[in-house]
């Protein structure tokens, strides 16, 4: 690791000692989830309380964290300080969302009686209307970081977010609920029907039983009891939305962008540092995975070009077994300065976009395995914090 690497490095292991909550963001496909994985291994290897939530990991990482099923699952201490050289204060629990359930719970945290609770979760609209926001997946992620965090049984919350090119997606996720809330069709259906009240609620009753000739009045009166049964309860919503927003601008949350060399996976994580800044946020760290590793130094290529040269310029000796060696080590030393300057170029334009944001780049290289154990996650972490 040059020392540049590991200045780097060091700066995204102070985000992991410093923090209380750090959140994993980027597009799909640039090793996002296992950024956030290995970022937990290795704070609950400097002898943090961790949790990290995670949302869809593939099947194997999810077996080796312990994640059968939704919920948390605090994670065997054996399998992620084999050696037992991390301080005794050291924990991991890996969370796999459960969207529906996490919705519920909201449902029975501010419902003011046990009745409406009961009305509100057998309520078929409010079944499906459950499972389209529980779907999206941003906002759950958020309330489950706000409710850990009100437990106070963590020292550091990683949240691995759903992949998006949209920075706003999982930013705007507790305010989402609240635009519904507040969205005047849902007040007007709430609301008591008196005075000038009476006279909206009447026409728009009128509507809707046109529209339930089209879709059937069992489904209105589904639709009518639903937003009846949420009265009073917007409040605590607003509340926790609210909250979010402040805890994700607190010091103690850091941002961290994770990237690939590719020019597109790069175009991404400019336009989702762009969309952060609006909220008045900042990118804390970039992490840049599967970038190629330097074989040599990107300045020895013309030498290893010319080295190559000569050794075809030598021509047919003869001997075929030779000159079929000569010509593999040419093809070899062309390899190495290609690479060299490959790995140079992805550097170069890494650490610009990584000066652009005010931070600067933690290289991940290509892995000849998958990383699909704790021992990985554990390989994946050096490269991270050194």
């Amino acid at each position: 690791m040059s020392t540049t690497a590991a200045s780097a490095a060091a700066d995204l292991g102070e985000l992991v000692d410093a923090s209380h909550v750090l959140v994993c963001c980027g597009t799909g496909g640039v090793g996002k989830t296992t950024t956030a994985a290995a970022l937990a291994v290795e704070a609950a290897r400097r002898g943090r309380r961790v949790v990290v939530i995670t949302i869809d990991p593939a099947r194997r990482l999810a077996d080796t964290l312990g994640l059968a099923g939704a919920g948390d699952h605090v994670v065997d201490r054996r399998l992620w300080d084999p050696e037992s050289v991390a301080p005794e204060t050291g924990r991991l629990t890996a969370l796999m969302l459960d969207t529906s359930e996490t919705f519920d719970g909201l449902v029975a945290r501010y419902a003011k009686s046990e009745e409406q609770r009961d009305r509100i979760l057998a309520n078929r609209f409010y079944r499906n209307l459950a499972g389209a926001l529980s779907g999206t997946q941003e906002y759950m992620a958020m309330e489950r970081l706000h409710e850990l965090h009100e437990t106070g049984d963590h020292d550091l919350i990683v949240v691995d977010t759903p992949p998006s090119r949209h920075a706003l997606d999982f930013l705007d996720a507790p305010q989402r609920l609240i635009r519904l809330l507040d969205n005047r069709v849902f007040r007007v259906m709430m609301a008591p029907a008196r005075g000038a009240m009476r006279i909206a609620t009447a026409a728009l009753h009128t509507f809707v039983r046109q529209v339930g000739r089209v879709v059937g009045t069992g489904v209105v009166d589904d639709i009518i009891s639903f937003f009846r049964a949420f009265d009073g309860m917007e409040e605590g919503f607003r509340a926790r939305a609210d909250a979010v927003r402040t805890l994700l601008a607190e010091d103690s949350t850091a941002f961290v962008l994770v990237t690939s060399p590719r020019r597109d996976s790069i175009d991404e994580a400019i336009y989702f540092a762009e969309q952060i800044a609006t909220h008045g946020l900042t990118i804390d760290g970039l992490v840049a995975n599967r970038v190629h590793p330097e074989f040599a130094d990107p300045t020895d290529g013309p030498r290893l070009r010319a080295r190559a040269a000569e050794l075809r310029a030598t021509g047919d000796t003869g001997e075929p077994d030779a000159d079929a060696a000569r010509r593999r080590l040419a093809d070899r030393y062309e390899t190495v300065a290609d690479l060299a300057d490959l790995a140079a170029r992805e550097r170069t334009v890494l650490a610009e976009v990584a000066a652009h944001m005010g931070t600067r780049a933690v290289y991940v290289p290509f892995l000849d395995h998958d990383v699909h154990d704790l021992r990985a996650l554990h390989e994946v972490g050096r490269h991270l914090v050194g």
